[in-house]
Parts: C-alpha cells; structure tokens; sequence
C-alpha cells in the first residue's frame, strides 16, 4: 500500500501531489473487512450465453454484482471503499491467485459514524461531480437536446412518484 501511494504520487505536480498525499488511504488497514473480488473468465468452458457475442459480459456481471453488494451495505449503514491504488499485479501476488484470475476489486467494508454528503474526491477538489445532464446521451452520442428525452424529464419532474 505504501509503496503504491509514494510511486503514483511522483506521478503527479503539486498542488494535487499534497492533496494526493494527505488523502486518507489507510482503510485498507482500518476496515474490518477486505474483500477481494476476482473474476475467472475460463470458468464454465468456452461458451457460456450472453458471452460468445460480448466476451466482457462476464466481467460487466461482476461489476453489477459489486454495486449491488455496494448498495446492500448502504442500506446496513455499512460503509464500502473501492481501493484502486493497489495494481492487479500487486493483488495477484500478494494473495496467490492463479494466472487465469483477474482481481476486479479491492473492496474495504465497515460500519461508519456517518455518510459524506459528497465523495471525499468532490470534497477536497480532486475532481468535481458531473451533472448528469452531460454525461446522459439519447440514441446517439453526445445527442443531450433530444426532443423525447426532454418529454421524459418533463414527465418526471411533474411526477416524481413516476420514476
């Protein structure tokens, strides 16, 4: 973890080197739970529906099946980090795992005082939160002043019970 956090921080110029460094990134230590969360794509043979035409499919599900996990322990006031200053390389050595597994995620889980009410990242100006009105596009991309895409806001703004 350390060594991690020195090399990428030479990545970086100040002034977000200081800020880099002074993020809080021992949660990794702290955390009751580490979970690692991999994924085997050899598993279940060479055909497996819904992974012939998209070979990511499989990937995509795990990462579906983290968010849901993600949204669970929000419920039980369970707190969950998503550590990604740790490489693949780093995770496949340290925890044994054979060549075919790919580590997906790094997660740390605990029960927390509180919840932000913004991401530590939006909060100490690392990066800001993207409206969603920019990163939304209809039928084509970057198509944001579509006229039947407007109509659904509209609907939806008048009634919030709908959506």
């Amino acid at each position: 973890f350390e060594e991690e956090k020195e090399r990428y921080s030479q990545l970086i110029e100040e002034p977000k080197k200081s800020k880099y460094l002074s993020f809080k990134l021992e949660g990794i230590l702290e955390s009751p739970v580490n979970l690692c969360v991999t994924y085997a794509p050899s598993n279940f043979g060479p055909f497996v529906s819904g992974r012939s035409s998209i070979p990511e499919a499989g990937l995509y599900s795990v990462c579906c099946a983290i968010q849901n996990l993600w949204l669970a322990a929000r419920t039980e006031s369970v707190g969950l980090g998503w550590v990604s200053i740790l490489s693949n390389e780093i995770l496949k050595e340290v925890l044994d795992l054979p060549s075919h597994v790919v580590p997906v995620a790094y997660l740390c889980l605990g029960y927390v005082d509180e919840f932000a009410s913004k991401p530590d990242l939006e909060t100490v100006g690392w990066l800001p939160r993207l409206d969603l009105k920019d990163v939304i596009y209809f039928e084509k991309w970057e198509d944001k002043e579509n006229l039947s895409w407007k109509n659904i806001q509209d609907i939806i703004k008048m009634n919030p019970d709908y959506a």
